[in-house]
């Protein structure tokens, strides 16, 4: 998909209430499950064992854990998005963050992203952006929320 351009403030702004953009599709495998769970030390079984799974689990297989789709959220909003003429950005936080559904092993997730709300903080742009994770082929989300980002824009 095509990246949207924004250059100031002001093309942030012009977003306000509007979709932003829409990510391709991006598998969850094993292996991303896996390295999760050693990076954070969840080695719940629903994760990382995938006979157990199968064979237990509602789902019938392994599951991502929530916070791996959503550390996802930077590769997400980047491939949408292209801000330009900025010197520092900041992740300034997460806020009304509702797992829905979960992401099952292979399924393939995808970011819709509105602008929410843009304030002028002395020259420092707070955006907040409402990110819905949709998967592919199901009606309900992985999970929706409220990501706010502070751009410093070169003058």
């Amino acid at each position: 998909m095509e990246k949207t351009i924004i250059n100031n403030y002001e093309e942030f702004e012009s977003f306000l209430g509007k979709e932003i953009g829409l990510s391709d599709y991006i598998s969850i495998t094993q292996e991303q499950i896996d390295k999760f769970a050693d990076a954070t030390l969840d080695y719940q079984w629903i994760h990382t064992d995938p006979e157990r799974a199968a064979r237990e689990s509602p789902f019938k297989s392994t599951i991502a854990h929530g916070y791996l789709t959503v550390s996802m959220l930077t590769y997400l909003w980047y491939s949408i998005v292209d801000v330009r003429h900025v010197k520092m950005i900041v992740n300034y936080g997460i806020e009304k963050l509702r797992f829905q559904q979960p992401v099952v092993v292979n399924d393939k997730i995808r970011a819709r992203v509105f602008l929410h709300d843009i304030r002028n903080l002395r020259g420092i742009a707070k955006v907040t952006v409402r990110i819905d994770v949709e998967i592919e082929g199901q009606k309900k989300p992985a999970y929706d929320a409220l990501v706010t980002f502070l751009y410093h824009f070169e003058q």
